[in-house]
C-alpha cells in the first residue's frame, strides 16, 4: 500500500513527496482512515513505529478541508516532555508546508513571550506540554472552546512522569463533543482506565505488541562490575565502529558523570535531562542530529523526544526499572528500515531487572564473555533443565527390581 491508496489530498501528497515518504508504516495505514472519518482512535504502538505521523497527517486534511467552519484553536496535541512537543511541531511544518495551517508548541522551562505573541496572532493546531498549558490556561492565553480534535501522546509517559493529574484537569477544559485520539506505547490498567474516559467507541489499533523488539535490532549483553561500566564504555567506543550512539543513565547525577569520564578520554558527548536548560538540551539535540556531536547521554524522560532514523547504537548504562523502558530504548535505533545495535552492561545488582527483561522479551540477550572488564561476581549458571524431573523417574525404574532380587 502507498499513501496514494489512503485517499490523501493533494497538498499533504506534496508534502509527503517533498519528504521522501511513499509507504506509510502499519500504524499510518490503519489509523489514518479511522482518523479522516472523524472516530475517535485507541493506538497501542512502541516508540519508531510513525505514530505521529499517524496522527498529524489526516489533522492536516481535515483542517484544510473544513477551514471555514470554526476559529480559534481547533486541534490540542499534549505530550509529556518538550524534545517531543518540539519535533511534533516539526512534523505539522513538514506535513503541513503546503496548507495555511498554523501551529504552534508551548511547553516549560523557558519565557513564555514567544509562545503567547503566537497564541495572540492565533494558531489551528497548538502543541503543549502539561504544566504549562495550565498555566497559559489560568492566564487566559487559551481558550479551547472550539477545539474540535485532541491527542494525548505518550500517555503512558504521563503516568510515570506524575502528569496524570494534569491530564486529568486539562480534560476540565476540553469540549464535550470532540474527536479523541490516545496514543501510547504500553497500555496497562491506569493507561486503559484513562483511554477509557476520554474515548468514546473508539477504533483500536495495535502496531508491534510492546513486549517485543525490533528483529534488525542487534543486542549484546556485558557482564561486568559497576564501578568498571565507565571503562567498558570508554572501550567500546574507542574499539567498535560506532558511527552515533545514545546512552541511557538512570539518573541525571549519572548521565552528568558519564559524559564528565567521556570527555576526559577525549570522546565528544553531552548530556540531556531535565536539571538543563531548555537552550543547552536543543543545542544538544541539534548537534547530536546533525551530525557535530557523536555521543548522547540521557535520562528516558529527556531521550522520549529523540527521533533520529539512522542512530546506529543504544547502550543501556544502566538498566531500567521498568522492563518495558528497555524496549522504548533500544527502539531508538533501528528505525526506518536501518539495522541497529543494542548493547547493555549488568552489574551484580541488576541480575533482576536484566531477568525481567529477558522475561517480557521472550529471549536471552546474548552475552559478551571475551572483554577486558568482566564481572566479579559471575553471573548465576542456569540449572540444568532436566536434572530434577528425572531423578524420581529413575527411582522408580529400579524398584521393580529391587523387589525381585528380594
Amino acid at each position: 500500500m502507498s499513501f496514494k491508496n489512503l485517499n490523501l489530498i493533494e497538498p499533504v501528497m506534496k508534502a509527503l513527496t517533498a519528504e521522501g515518504y511513499t509507504i506509510p508504516t502499519p500504524i499510518q495505514q490503519q489509523a489514518i482512515p479511522y482518523i479522516l472519518e472523524g472516530r475517535d482512535l485507541q493506538g497501542c504502538a512502541q516508540t519508531g513505529t510513525g505514530k505521529t505521523a499517524a496522527f498529524a497527517i489526516p489533522i492536516i486534511q481535515l483542517l484544510q478541508q473544513h477551514k471555514q467552519q470554526r476559529s480559534g484553536i481547533k486541534v490540542l496535541v499534549l505530550t509529556p516532555t518538550r524534545e517531543l512537543a518540539i519535533q511534533i511541531d516539526e512534523s505539522f511544518a513538514a506535513y503541513g508546508r503546503f496548507t495555511p495551517v498554523r501551529h504552534t508548541v508551548i511547553f516549560g522551562g523557558v519565557s513564555q513571550l514567544h509562545q503567547t505573541n503566537a497564541l495572540r496572532k492565533g494558531v489551528d493546531v497548538l502543541i503543549a506540554t502539561p504544566g504549562r498549558l495550565l498555566d497559559l490556561i489560568g492566564q487566559g492565553y487559551i481558550d479551547l472552546r472550539s477545539l474540535g480534535i485532541f491527542v494525548l501522546d505518550e500517555a503512558d509517559r504521563m503516568l510515570d512522569m506524575g502528569f496524570i493529574h494534569d491530564v486529568k484537569k486539562v480534560m476540565t477544559h476540553l469540549p464535550a463533543k470532540r474527536q479523541t485520539l490516545f496514543f501510547s506505547a504500553t497500555m496497562a490498567p491506569e493507561i486503559q482506565k484513562l483511554a477509557n474516559a476520554l474515548l468514546v467507541h473508539p477504533a483500536k489499533v495495535e502496531v508491534t505488541p510492546p513486549s517485543t523488539t525490533v528483529e534488525k535490532i542487534e543486542q549484546s549483553l556485558y557482564h561486568t562490575n559497576k564501578n568498571d561500566k565507565p571503562g567498558l564504555l570508554i572501550h567500546l567506543l574507542e574499539q567498535e565502529d560506532i558511527r552515533n550512539a545514545l546512552v541511557f543513565t538512570r539518573t541525571k547525577h549519572g548521565a552528568d558523570k558519564v559524559v564528565k569520564l567521556l570527555l576526559r578520554a577525549n570522546i565528544q558527548a553531552a548530556a540531556i535531562h531535565g536539571n538543563k536548560s531548555q537552550n543547552a538540551r536543543q543545542a544538544a539535540l541539534n548537534n547530536f542530529k546533525n551530525g557535530n556531536l557523536r555521543i548522547l547521554v540521557a535520562t528516558d524522560i529527556a531521550a522520549r523526544g529523540i527521533d533520529i532514523d539512522e542512530l546506529t547504537h543504544v547502550f543501556n548504562y544502566d538498566l531500567p526499572d521498568v522492563p518495558e523502558t528497555y524496549v522504548h530504548r533500544i527502539g531508538r535505533t533501528g528505525r526506518a528500515g536501518n539495522a541497529g545495535t543494542a548493547i547493555a552492561f549488568c552489574d551484580s545488582e541488576e541480575r533482576d531487572e536484566l531477568r525481567a527483561i529477558e522475561r517480557l522479551i521472550g529471549i536471552k540477550v546474548p552475552v559478551i564473555e571475551a572483554h577486558p572488564f568482566p564481572s566479579l561476581v559471575s553471573p548465576p549458571s542456569p540449572k540444568p533443565p532436566v536434572t530434577e524431573k528425572k531423578r524420581p523417574v529413575n527411582q522408580q525404574r529400579y524398584k521393580p527390581k529391587a523387589r525381585m532380587m528380594r
